[in-house]
């Protein structure tokens, strides 16, 4: 595993505390799905109320995972960080492999 230099420790949460909350992952994988997407596709996708999802956008917005563009009086978003999707393939990965772990109980 590659060592976290302690600068970017604090950096390193604050992306993780922003991908741990479900509905901000359904509003990913609705923008992923989409290439861009208005915030009003985006809610409907994830099945959350149009204020919920502009909210959960700005806050990924701020943690500069996705960006988002005026296209005259619309608004689309569309995911920013290349390593988003590739760090979201190795989670869904490893939970979708089997266990190979043998547990031994003794007694």
């Amino acid at each position: 595993m590659a060592v976290v230099p302690p600068a970017v420790l604090d950096q390193v949460a604050q992306r993780f505390a922003l991908l741990s909350d479900p509905t901000r992952l359904r509003i990913l994988s609705a923008v992923h799905e989409c290439g861009e997407a208005t915030v009003s596709d985006i809610a409907e996708a994830s099945n959350v109320s149009v204020a919920n999802a502009s909210q959960h956008l700005g806050r990924l917005a701020l943690g500069a995972i996705v960006s988002r563009s005026r296209r005259g009086r619309t608004v689309v978003y569309r995911i920013c960080e290349p390593s988003i999707e590739h760090l979201c393939s190795i989670v869904c990965a490893s939970l979708a492999a089997p266990d190979t772990t043998e547990v031994t109980l003794t007694g």
